[in-house]
């Protein structure tokens, strides 16, 4: 049961008897005669058991975009239905959530709310409340049901922008542009007349034995490389940067790497994970790995509790034996870093190439050159130390032949893929 604002009106017009008649009978009655018309009002309403719901499939949007949830709702009783509807959903859904319902008997109407997620995710529907009116409009009856129903907030993917031209650079690389870029590979490509500027090591003698001129070999980028993506997804990479947290940078930059060594023909596997793998993606067919990443990865959020890299790198292990590019997006955080991910680093560089990718904070490099108070030196000489920190930590790491990569949230991605693309340029893969 649910009262309106009638019955609140209803309720103060008793001041005037009981102004005029000041006895406590007269309050009596009056408070009698409020409850009987609330009563009557109620049971002569709709009962909302009459309402069914379906609602329509699932649906996904990109963050930051708006989609629909369809609900359809019967009405299975033989009068007619005058209400308001609520459909709840969590806040960052984004949901508006009341609709106005008038729905003849036996017949059945489509509310579609509006959805503008403001968090990468998944985000479940609550209850449906329905609210019917009695004919005086002072009291309702109310009733709340479950309809499952969910929209999946995928990541916004922003370095998407640059995949175009980091595309043609690749397109460059392997020979689908009409500028054929010849260079140190991994593949043989074919045999030409040498000019001058070609590196000597690259001249064929057998095949100039064979010919009055110099004939060099050209080379290839080779395709099919394996491709490691690991997302670590522990406490490190909760932390907020430029108020959204570091995963979600993270996963920006693994995207753009997906869709770049997809379009290159790898095999690209992914994994996101902590202390167990929550997320795992593999393929080389470009049209359905980007999709699948970003799908799969749209529900991951960062946990608080520490990367067991011990556990990591015995799923790296088990993905296959071939040597590989391992790209390890985490913090450059020195504790978690020395603690848990160096010890295990020496067996992984061994047998495939490394690069750690670190989303670096913008917050720091401005707290280094602040000095217009006692506090900003302070913080000036906390972000040093912070900055001493992560380069003793990186030099740790090259020595131990990892590439190390730490950039801001919007820089990132780029040069993750500029790094890419330069291993295969050089036929490092």
């Amino acid at each position: 049961m649910a009262l309106s604002w009638r019955a609140a009106v209803v309720a103060l017009v008793g001041l005037l008897p009981v102004i005029v008649w000041p006895t406590g009978d007269t309050v009596r009655w009056w408070a009698l005669a409020v409850v009987v018309l609330l009563v009557v009002d109620v049971l002569a309403a709709p009962s909302p058991k009459a309402l069914g719901f379906v609602r329509s499939e699932p649906t996904q949007v990109r963050l930051g975009e708006s989609t629909r949830t369809k609900l359809l709702v019967t009405n299975t009783g033989r009068r007619r239905i005058r209400g308001v509807l609520r459909d709840a959903w969590p806040p960052s859904a984004g949901a508006r959530e009341r609709h106005r319902i008038d729905i003849p008997a036996g017949e059945r109407i489509q509310v579609t709310t509006m959805l503008t997620p403001t968090r990468r995710g998944d985000r479940r529907s609550d209850l449906v409340t329905t609210r019917l009116w009695g004919p005086f409009g002072l009291a309702a009856r109310q009733r709340s049901v479950k309809v499952d129903g969910y929209v999946r907030a995928l990541p916004p993917f922003p370095s998407r922008k640059h995949l175009p031209s980091r595309l043609a650079v690749l397109r460059q690389l392997d020979g689908r542009a009409a500028v054929r870029t010849r260079g140190q590979g991994t593949e043989f490509d074919s045999l030409r007349d040498y000019v001058d500027g070609d590196d000597v090591r690259s001249i064929d003698w057998r095949a100039t034995a064979r010919r009055t001129a110099l004939v060099v070999r050209t080379w290839q980028p080779e395709q099919h490389k394996r491709i490691v993506i690991v997302l670590d997804t522990s406490r490190t990479s909760a932390g907020r940067i430029d108020d959204a947290p570091r995963l979600d940078a993270a996963m920006d930059a693994a995207l753009l790497l997906v869709a770049l060594a997809g379009h290159a023909r790898d095999r690209v596997q992914l994994l996101a994970g902590d202390r167990v793998v929550h997320a795992r993606i593999a393929g080389h067919d470009r049209a359905r790995l980007l999709h699948e990443a970003i799908s799969t990865l749209a529900p991951v959020d960062a946990r608080l509790v520490e990367a067991d890299w011990a556990t990591l790198a015995t799923e790296i292990t088990r993905l296959g034996t071939q040597r590989a590019l391992i790209v390890l997006l985490t913090p450059l955080e020195s504790a978690a870093i020395e603690e848990g991910l160096l010890p295990q680093l020496p067996a992984l560089t061994a047998h495939h190439r490394v690069v750690l990718a670190s989303v670096a904070d913008p917050a720091v490099e401005r707290m280094r050159r602040s000095r217009r108070s006692v506090a900003d030196v302070y913080g000036a000489v906390a972000a040093e130390r912070a900055v001493a920190l992560r380069e003793r930590t990186a030099a740790a790491l090259h020595a131990l032949g990892v590439d190390v990569l730490d950039e801001p949230p919007d820089r990132l991605p780029v040069k993750l893929a500029d790094h890419y693309l330069m291993l295969k340029r050089q036929g490092l893969l």
